[in-house]
């Protein structure tokens, strides 16, 4: 389902990456991000690590054609704007439905159109291939400009109904694999270590070794 994350080339002006596999030292984080969500899920993910939002009004132009590429074009941006001891993570994260053809991934936000829930439901009216995938990645760039990459996906199926209360997003109607209640039912706790983010949050801390 997943379109091609594979990151853009990298030109000779290139900040010095540790990439997918290898580790630096860190750290205090700032999310270049707005999302008050997205912040209390990575403080869950990451306890004992110091991370605060970049607070700011603006936000630059996610035009990336991945979740790769929306999460270093924050990071960048954000990289601009943060003290200069800080690691400063981008993140960007989606849904991906089967049915869509892989939609509406990178565009999630945008296509949700305020109403995650009644729009994957009426999106996929009628269909009977349910399969879909949560995705998050993660770049973080250091105060000397190096990068480390994480990413987290969360396999499942969209149900037909919505139930539970707890998380955001498309949770209500997210079935993970292996579960019979959605997201929203089982709730922050079970997303703490299971989630697409929390995976992703776990990749990167062992990156970043602090």
């Amino acid at each position: 389902m997943a379109g091609d994350r594979r990151d853009p080339e990298q030109g000779a002006s290139a900040p010095p990456r540790t990439g997918h596999g290898q580790a630096t030292d860190c750290c205090k984080l700032v999310l270049a991000s707005g999302n008050a969500h997205k912040l209390e899920e990575l403080r869950r993910a990451l306890p004992g690590l110091e991370i605060e939002l970049l607070g700011r009004d603006d936000a630059p132009v996610e035009d990336g054609a991945t979740f790769e590429e929306n999460a270093r074009i924050k990071a960048r941006w954000g990289r601009l704007h943060a003290p200069a001891d800080a690691w400063v993570v981008g993140e960007d994260s989606g849904i991906e439905a089967a049915a869509l053809g892989g939609r509406p991934g990178v565009r999630t936000a945008r296509w949700a159109a305020g109403d995650p829930v009644g729009r994957m439901v009426a999106a996929l009216a009628g269909r009977e291939d349910r399969r879909a995938r949560y995705v998050c990645v993660l770049v973080a760039i250091g105060p000397e400009g190096e990068e480390v990459v994480a990413e987290g996906a969360l396999e499942g199926m969209i149900a037909r109904e919505a139930s539970g209360s707890e998380g955001f997003g498309f949770d209500p109607v997210f079935l993970p694999d292996g579960e019979t209640d959605t997201v929203a039912v089982l709730g922050n706790g079970w997303k703490e270590t299971r989630s697409h983010r929390a995976k992703a949050a776990a990749e990167l801390r062992r990156r970043l070794r602090p």
